[in-house]
């Protein structure tokens, strides 16, 4: 009953954050210069015909008045049309969001994988090799764009090793791909036993994820090597020592103790990543969310644009609030 209730009074603040989100995303968006209607027609297109449009597509109506059509539509599960596509916007997003989650998903997977053992070995002998490599590579990671590190990836493993395939989207254009269940290509192609389908897509996540896991392992390394020293530096850890615990036993307590900082910048990585990792689709052509959302903002195609926020800001409010849920396995208090 009392995670009912610690449920309850977070999802009392859902609605409110999504409704602030798309005022503000609605009225930025539609700052953008560009005309949809003269970019749909073309420059040759009559007054008469860009005007008609405008009254078709109702951006002859105020702001406020547009978005209260667009919070209308969006009650009904429309989220507009993409002129780009012609296809419902939905349908768009449901193809290519789970794209940009499996990308960001395994990155963020291999960001753990770096980040905390390092953070964690660094924490021991701030003055050792190990604590000052793990400085100089989260220094560098945080300095590196991640478009510039794909690039120089791509050249290495692919041009000059030929180790990687070519980077042009998730599966090779020879090979077809296994039905749709969940979107994600790894996951699809083992349940479709498809082992041709499975390899070619893991080859091709491989430079893409290992992009995002370089660049974003840093913040996990820095969070948890500050977050460790601390916690081994405690009272409660000297208490430990001087009891004669293993050492083993006196790092688990310390980890336990510094989870609820790192699960805290993990889950705002997560978040970020669904849209900081657009350069990174593009560079390998991936085709998901992000790089959709892109094109929409270079064409004055807002719908996508809107689409892609509320997806984004729904699965970030989600994780958000699993990390709510593992504050309160970490530590009982916080739910009380």
């Amino acid at each position: 009953m009392r995670i009912i209730s610690f449920l309850g009074h977070r999802l009392l603040f859902i609605v409110p954050q999504l409704f602030g989100i798309l005022l503000v995303s609605f009225f930025l968006i539609k700052s953008v210069p560009g005309d949809p209607a003269v970019l749909m027609l073309g420059p040759m297109a009559s007054a008469e015909s860009v005007a008609g449009l405008r009254t078709k597509l109702g951006l002859d109506h105020s702001l406020p008045i547009q978005f209260v059509h667009f919070l209308n539509d969006l009650i009904h599960g429309d989220l507009g049309t993409s002129w780009q596509t012609t296809r419902p916007v939905l349908d768009d997003l449901l193809q290519r969001f789970p794209a940009t989650l499996e990308l960001v998903t395994l990155g963020l997977l291999g960001a753990i994988l770096i980040g905390i053992p390092l953070g964690i070995a660094s924490s021991f002998n701030e003055k050792g090799i190990v604590a000052r490599a793990a400085g100089l590579y989260g220094l560098t990671a945080g300095s590196l764009p991640d478009f510039w590190l794909a690039l120089v990836l791509i050249f290495l493993f692919y041009t000059v090793l030929q180790v990687v395939p070519a980077p042009l989207g998730r599966i090779d254009f020879a090979i077809l791909p296994p039905p749709t269940v969940t979107g994600f290509l790894l996951v699809d192609s083992l349940l479709a036993g498809n082992w041709d389908a499975f390899w070619s897509a893991l080859s091709h996540l491989c430079l893409p994820v290992l992009t995002l896991s370089l660049i974003n392992a840093g913040p996990i390394l820095k969070m948890t090597q500050s977050t460790m020293d601390r916690m081994l530096q405690s009272d409660f850890s000297r208490y430990e020592v001087l009891s004669g615990l293993p050492h083993g036993m006196v790092v688990r307590h310390a980890l336990r103790n510094a989870l609820p900082s790192v699960v805290t910048i993990i889950s705002v990585l997560y978040g970020y990543l669904l849209g900081g990792a657009v350069l990174v689709e593009i560079v390998f052509s991936w085709g998901g969310a992000g790089q959709y959302a892109v094109q929409g903002v270079l064409n004055s195609d807002i719908y996508p644009v809107l689409g892609f926020v509320l997806f984004s800001a729904i699965f970030s409010l989600v994780v958000y609030l699993v990390v709510d849920l593992i504050y309160v396995a970490i530590d009982p208090r916080i739910g009380r």
